[in-house]
């Protein structure tokens, strides 16, 4: 997977994407919700994360409380010493990874803690939720991160383009 490529034609395409994705939030089409789970599922079924992890090696997650709770748990220490550990509070008062790529990406690019990951993790990119035109900046945001991101706004907006 060519991640410089598609980088590329995410910052080129940013503000197309953009006026398509404030258009689709001023009149969102009929069905919006059913065609944005069918473009997720489609892209999804032709990217392999596992090719990638860009989002695990550049962005880090934000841990919620109960995040930190779960995963320190599941790792068997206090929740504190997991604070200490791994995460740190960012300038507008998240907890985040204190480094990056993320300490549980492995060398296989899968996740040594994939059952008990982080929210944001789970749901990232985003692409498969409902009145998606409410994330417009994350979504725009990820496509330079993410090729499926990138993948899906495209297609998105080829297939509401055609209607």
């Amino acid at each position: 997977m060519n991640l410089d490529f598609y980088k590329t034609q995410a910052i080129q395409k940013q503000k197309e994407h953009k006026k398509f994705l404030d258009w689709m939030k001023k009149k969102p089409p009929k069905n919006l919700d059913y065609t944005v789970q069918e473009t997720h599922d489609e892209v999804f079924g032709k990217i392999d994360c596992l090719q990638c992890a860009n989002c695990c090696k550049t962005t880090g997650p934000l841990f919620t409380p109960k995040d930190v709770e779960r995963i320190a748990k599941h790792l068997k220490m206090k929740t504190a010493d997991f604070e200490d550990k791994f995460l740190r509070t960012d300038e507008d008062g998240d907890q985040v990874l204190q480094n990056l790529p993320c300490w549980f990406l492995n060398e296989d690019n899968t996740c040594s803690i994939y059952d008990v990951r982080p929210k944001a993790c789970r749901e990232f990119p985003h692409t498969d939720r409902k009145k998606i035109y409410q994330i417009n900046n994350l979504t725009i945001q990820n496509t330079v991160v993410c090729p499926a991101a990138f993948e899906f706004v495209e297609r998105l907006q080829e297939k509401l383009e055609k209607k």
